[in-house]
């Protein structure tokens, strides 16, 4: 074989291998950037059911506060959680965070609002007129859900996340993740009796 087919099969070697590698490394950011979206879209739902909690407590309030001699510090508390919770929602990023202590503070800020709530609905045992109105009822129905709801759009979230932290850490999609500054996200940290959704079963026993 001459000197210059052998040149030409050399190139055309390096050529083919430079075709894959370009092939292979906009599929591997293809890939990471519909991890990332997902996990966005995953964060994007855990909002969706945090703030439909958060829209019910101003009825739930109210509705309560028609109860004579209802304890006005249960209240008080679930409104000052409620604003709490506003305010760090207006401090978090526009996706999913990569912040473990940003994450921390707004999983403690929804939880302080859980813990009042629940405060709430143990005070309102206290009276058999207040369970037995409707919009009560109605109230009961929807926060049960809601609850139901975040724990599993919480599991959701950290599956997702996993996948995506897994994939941005693996050889050599790790290059890749580097060069196009695809950060890992935070995940929620489980709680005391997080497997579990608070009971806000109104007939029931707390």
């Amino acid at each position: 074989m001459s000197a210059s087919k052998i040149l030409l099969v050399i190139v055309g070697f390096f050529v083919l291998l430079g075709v894959i590698v370009v092939l292979w490394t906009v599929g591997s950011y293809n890939g990471l950037v519909g991890q990332k979206q997902a996990v966005d879209s995953s964060w994007a739902q855990v909002q969706n059911v945090y703030q439909r909690r958060s829209d019910l407590v101003p009825n739930l309030v109210a509705t309560v506060a028609g109860a004579a001699s209802f304890e006005k510090s249960t209240l008080t508390a679930v409104t000052e959680a409620r604003a709490s919770v506003g305010r760090v929602n207006m401090q978090m990023p526009a996706g999913a965070p990569t912040d473990s202590t940003q994450l921390a503070k707004f999983d403690q800020a929804q939880g302080q609002l859980g813990n009042a709530l629940s405060r709430l609905l143990v005070v309102s045992e206290k009276y058999p007129d207040l369970k037995a109105t409707t919009s009560f009822r109605d109230l009961q129905s929807q926060l049960e859900g809601t609850e139901n709801r975040i724990t599993v759009e919480r599991g959701r979230f950290n599956e997702v996340v996993q996948s995506y932290n897994t994939a941005i850490a693996r050889f050599p999609a790790m290059f890749v993740a580097r060069l196009g500054n695809f950060q890992p996200r935070a995940y929620f940290t489980a709680q005391p009796g997080a497997e579990t959704a608070p009971k806000v079963d109104f007939g029931g026993k707390f």
